[in-house]
């Protein structure tokens, strides 16, 4: 049996309702186009005017406007909804946890994955230093869906090959993300497919995906890859939706064809 997987392209803004409000009707359209698993991109309800317009909202683990929506919808529409990222609140009054949570079908928070890797990047007059407004998590993330083990990344975590070895074998990588334009033109696909062909499983990344209001353009191509490195699915700019199947029968025949996994000494 395969099963539908969706990645939701944003171009979110500084309004928390407004992104509420888009990530609404694109999650709706996947599920209804049958996806049962809607991945969100990373900052999907805020992208602020600063960094730390996130602070702002941040929400305690559990209550808020932002885990209320997604554990809502993912019940009203009967889905694996794996929120993106949100500013979770920590201990730092002026810094978030950048937070992946997972709702299963019946809307009730069963995992979570906080960002380890913060990204910082400087090149002329563009710079980006995310450990200014977020506290990095420690702990890798992974659980249980109907098609087998789901293991969670976020964006820059992507450049960092041992965190997914750490998962163990899994079926299928999700990786909301917010790649620049420039950065996401020189390495977003090809990191993508590495870390699904030397893991031979399928990967689900959901993109930021335009200009923002901000200012900031970020470099979208959310897309499906199969446990060969094939692109099967992909949307390179704007809002929308990206889907496909997840076929566990084409996972275990690469795996049997080319046993890489089982032939790692280290």
């Amino acid at each position: 049996m395969n099963h539908t997987v969706a990645a939701i392209q944003m171009i979110s803004s500084p309004t928390v309702a407004d992104n509420i409000a888009t990530a609404r009707r694109l999650v709706t359209q996947a599920a209804r186009d049958g996806a049962g698993l809607v991945l969100l991109p990373e900052y999907w309800a805020i992208m602020g005017l600063t960094d730390s317009d996130k602070v702002r909202v941040a929400e305690p683990l559990g209550q808020g406007p932002i885990q209320d929506f997604m554990a809502g919808l993912a019940r009203e529409l009967g889905i694996w909804l794996i929120g993106g990222t949100l500013p979770l609140a920590s201990d730092d009054a002026d810094k978030v946890i950048n937070t992946t949570l997972v709702y299963n079908p019946q809307g009730e928070h069963v995992s979570r994955y906080d960002k380890i890797h913060l990204f910082g990047f400087t090149k002329g007059s563009e710079s980006y230093n995310e450990s200014k407004t977020i506290v990095p998590g420690k702990h890798v993330g992974t659980f249980e869906a109907p098609f087998g083990k789901v293991g969670m990344s976020v964006c820059y975590d992507l450049r960092f090959p041992e965190l997914f070895r750490a998962m163990g074998p899994v079926s299928l990588i999700v990786v909301p993300a917010a790649f620049t334009y420039t950065t996401g033109m020189a390495h977003w696909e090809i990191l993508l497919r590495a870390r699904a062909i030397e893991n031979q499983c399928y990967v689900l990344a959901a993109a930021q995906g335009g200009i923002h209001p901000n200012g900031r353009r970020t470099w979208g191509h959310s897309m499906l890859i199969d446990p060969w490195g094939t692109v099967k699915s992909v949307l390179a700019e704007g809002e929308g939706v990206v889907a496909g199947e997840i076929d566990l029968g084409y996972m275990e025949g690469v795996r049997d064809s080319l046993p890489a996994l089982k032939h790692r000494t280290m």
